[in-house]
C-alpha cells in the first residue's frame, strides 16, 4: 500500500463575506485541524511545508490548507524554485 505524503483541509467561504477571504480565526482553525489530523497519522508537524491555495467556485472561494512532507515535499519544492528561476530568468533578460 502507498505511503500518503500530503494531506488538505478545505473550507468554502462566500464571496460576499470577508471579501471571499477567511478570518484569521478561521485559518487558525484549519491550521489547528490540519495539525491534529497529521500527529493522529503519525507525521510530525514540523516536518511537512503548509500552503493555502484559494479556488474561485462561482459564489464562493474554497480555501485549501495543505501539508507535504517527504516525496511530495521535496516535489512541490523543486516546482517552486523551478517557478522562482522562470521568473528571475524572465526579468535578468
Amino acid at each position: 500500500m502507498a505511503k500518503h505524503t500530503q494531506a488538505h483541509l478545505s473550507r468554502k467561504v462566500p464571496k460576499s463575506q470577508s471579501k471571499g477571504g477567511l478570518t484569521a480565526m478561521a485559518k487558525r482553525q484549519v491550521e489547528y485541524y490540519m495539525g491534529a489530523k497529521l500527529e493522529e497519522i503519525g507525521v510530525n508537524i514540523n516536518l511537512p511545508i503548509y500552503r493555502w491555495k484559494g479556488e474561485d467556485k462561482g459564489n464562493f472561494i474554497e480555501w485549501t490548507y495543505s501539508a507535504y512532507w517527504e516525496d511530495s515535499k521535496e516535489q512541490i519544492l523543486a516546482e517552486e524554485a523551478k517557478a522562482a528561476g522562470d521568473g528571475q530568468a524572465a526579468t535578468t533578460t
